[in-house]
């Protein structure tokens, strides 16, 4: 059984995914619950946090029918970083006349990458890899078996603060479950929505959620950059409460319903009704007003991701273009404002139909729970590879083994 669990700034959602016989995972549960523990990602409340991951995991237990120990766990947010690296080592190999590579001569390069200097408040969270050079030969994927002198590893490292990490743990463990690892949020996302001729091509991957929108594009294949922009749908929703004079629960419910940022998308400018405050008559509201507040923040967004972008140096243009996903996604025109602002072709980033994955009912193939869903898949891809190493581990001979053999067969020999 593996389980995502995605912990937004507004919402927390829940995913239980099982291996069949066949090697298929069937999401089985899902569940989610309103979180007002954290801001722009960040816990700021631990009690209400754990509430809500408990929420969140007994729906999504009621649902399967199955009882949650431990969880992937999604983490993002203002404090994430990403940087890239390169080390170098001389290839030992396998073979040492042959200069072969091998797995250690690999993991070597990738300690060397990621010796780079952080502050003391900050911790590695992943390190990825971009591509490899053997002897001036650029752009291989896999070095593995080929024959050089010389390994070179180009990476991309993302880091978080300590606290942030700590906090988030300490808010699962608290509710009654284990972190296996913190996986970060938008390679979850990406993982479950975008194809691997998109991440060859160059695309980035925006998740618009509540407190904050996080932006990681790829190229090459690989991820290339990420950043995170300190503003997403709660400020839409706080811009519709402060400028109607409406509570935050009533505000968040215009915008889902009659939301929009893109004015060639409103045929006829219906009234919507919002109710008063205090005794108050309620008041229609033609929905034309509500864009006018909603698609400036939206455009601001954008506009930072947008200034962000053109700071990067690519080889070549973004061929696979611009993918949303998270709750903000799923406004209403916000696509069609997305590929005017960044003037890259934009589409909705909705988990994709995968070989592996069955069970996931149509109700949940949205970008909400997209973050949720690849948790499940990247935890399952994780576990499937540290299986595969501690096989590989219990079949190699410890010396304490070979220790203990080689004084049974003195003491048969010669005693």
């Amino acid at each position: 059984m593996i389980v995502g669990l995605d912990i937004g700034s507004t919402r927390i959602c829940a995913v239980i995914g099982e291996l069949n016989e066949y090697g298929i995972l069937e999401i089985t549960g899902v569940g989610s619950c309103l979180s007002t523990g954290l801001r722009k990602g960040v816990v700021v409340n631990i009690e209400a946090t754990l509430r809500a991951i408990s929420a969140a995991i007994e729906s999504a237990e009621m649902m399967s029918g199955r009882e949650v120990h431990d969880c992937w766990t999604g983490i993002g947010g203002n404090h994430i970083n990403g940087l890239n690296s390169r080390g170098v080592v001389a290839i030992t190999g396998k073979k040492r006349e042959t200069r072969e590579i091998g797995q250690e001569d690999i993991d070597r390069v990738t300690e060397a990458a990621r010796a780079v200097v952080i502050p003391m408040d900050r911790q590695i969270l992943e390190v990825i890899p971009q591509s490899y050079i053997v002897d001036d030969q650029k752009g291989i994927r896999n070095p593995m078996d080929m024959i050089g002198v010389r390994l070179e590893s180009e990476v991309h490292i993302i880091t978080c603060t300590v606290t942030g990490a700590q906090n988030l743990i300490k808010c699962v463990n608290r509710a009654g479950f284990r972190v296996n690892e913190l996986i970060l949020q938008t390679l979850a996302s990406g993982r479950a929505v975008l194809t691997q001729e998109e991440k060859d091509l160059g695309v980035v991957l925006v998740d618009l959620g509540g407190g904050t929108t996080d932006v990681l594009v790829y190229a090459d294949g690989s991820p290339y950059s990420t950043y995170t922009i300190p503003a997403g749908g709660a400020q839409v929703t706080g811009d519709i409460s402060i400028i109607k004079n409406v509570s935050q629960e009533t505000a968040e419910k215009i915008k889902i319903d009659a939301g929009c940022c893109w004015e060639a998308l409103l045929e006829d400018d219906e009234e919507i009704i919002v109710p008063g405050v205090g005794g108050r008559p309620p008041l229609p509201i033609p929905r034309s007003q509500i864009l006018t507040i909603v698609k400036p923040r939206m455009e601001e967004i954008f506009k930072m991701i947008k200034e962000k972008l053109d700071k990067l140096n690519f080889s070549r243009p973004l061929g696979g273009g611009v993918v949303l996903t998270g709750g903000g996604a799923q406004l209403t025109g916000v696509v069609e404002l997305a590929n005017k602002i960044l003037k890259l072709p934009a589409r909705l980033g909705s988990p994709i139909p995968v070989p592996e994955l069955g069970g996931l009912v149509e109700e949940y193939r949205t970008p909400s729970f997209a973050t949720a869903i690849g948790l499940v898949l990247e935890g399952a891809r994780r576990a499937s590879t540290a299986g595969l190493h501690s096989d590989a581990r219990q079949g190699e001979k410890k010396p304490a083994d070979i220790i203990e053999k080689f004084k049974i067969w003195l003491k048969d020999e010669f005693f």
